[in-house]
């Protein structure tokens, strides 16, 4: 199929002229708009490959991603500092517009976390890329690891001085919410500490910049510690950067979901293996493209399109 004739591709390319063409990407009428437009535009399951996609258009989905991620900011800053304006700002998390999608997506990675690491509770989650409303985090903390600790890390000074706002007045996250302003590049040995590590959509927003986060991950994480990743699939890739099981060098891939529903991203669940040389009884581990089995879903709480699994193959 030509893609580039498609009437979705088409209506995306559309729509990107329109959102490069404003003066400013913060929260308004017409951003808002657009951006809605966007979104459902690109959230009915589809067949496009964006690899397979012209040159041209490969550009545009780039620029787009780029836009999304600064609107994406600019809407979260817009309201932390609102919620930061209460006398307990957790307690109206429900006026942010998304809120209900990051409740969805934490019950579905809570959930996948779960069925893949059921013998025991995190102690320390690191997550890169929290931003200046770390909702995940809240999320995470409040309803499904609720005696876990977390470290959020954000390169940008001003997103963690919101987020830390938003919790400062809550006695049991204040305790166990912690933030590092850093650029997790330079983040070593400490990564040996976390028993689970979350790696936000639009940390590294070109695959280029993916893998070498990736790759730093691996190097520096515990053998066996867990690593979940969020991606794209068919249209939505032109939302988010996509993670290819072949980028997760040093890590087994366990299972990626492809939610169907409002939920945009896709989660991918990786283990980091042990660095030991190939050996007969320790042979090198299979293609992650080539070999992967099509499940079927497992959770009844969200409409999945596939569960791609596996463990078995590498156990």
């Amino acid at each position: 199929m030509v893609w580039e004739k498609d009437p979705l591709v088409q209506k995306v390319c559309e729509l990107y002229d329109q959102i490069s063409s404003l003066g400013s990407l913060k929260p308004s009428k017409d951003v808002n708009m657009l951006f809605t437009q966007l979104v459902l535009t690109c959230m009915p399951p589809s067949p496009i490959d964006v690899t397979k996609l012209c040159k041209r258009i490969q550009e545009i989905r780039f620029k787009l991603i780029r836009l999304c991620g600064e609107a994406e900011g600019l809407l979260e800053s817009h309201f932390s500092t609102i919620l930061g304006s209460y006398e307990n700002p957790l307690h109206h998390l429900n006026i942010f517009p998304y809120y209900s999608n990051y409740l969805k997506l934490s019950l579905l990675e809570f959930d996948i976390l779960k069925k893949h690491c059921s013998d025991y509770v995190p102690n320390k989650v690191a997550f890169v890329g929290s931003g200046p409303l770390p909702l995940t985090s809240i999320v995470l903390a409040s309803f499904h690891l609720t005696t876990t600790s977390f470290h959020n890390y954000d390169i940008d000074p001003s997103a963690n001085s919101k987020a830390l706002q938003l919790v400062s007045s809550d006695p049991d996250l204040s305790e166990r919410m912690i933030f590092h302003t850093t650029d997790i590049m330079d983040v070593t040995y400490a990564l040996k500490d976390y028993d689970v590590i979350f790696l936000a959509a639009l940390v590294g927003m070109d695959k280029d910049a993916k893998v070498r986060v990736i790759d730093h991950l691996a190097k520096y994480m515990a053998p066996g510690t867990v690593l979940m990743l969020r991606s794209a699939h068919g249209a939505r890739a032109f939302l988010y950067p996509v993670v290819d099981p072949c980028d997760l060098t040093g890590f087994e891939v366990l299972s990626v979901f492809h939610p169907t529903d409002e939920v945009i991203n896709s989660v991918v669940i990786a283990r980091k293996v042990p660095t030991t040389k190939p050996t007969v009884e320790n042979p090198k581990l299979p293609n992650k493209c080539s070999d992967i089995d099509m499940l079927s879903p497992l959770l009844n709480h969200v409409n999945l399109i596939e569960e791609l699994d596996i463990e078995d193959q590498l156990s």
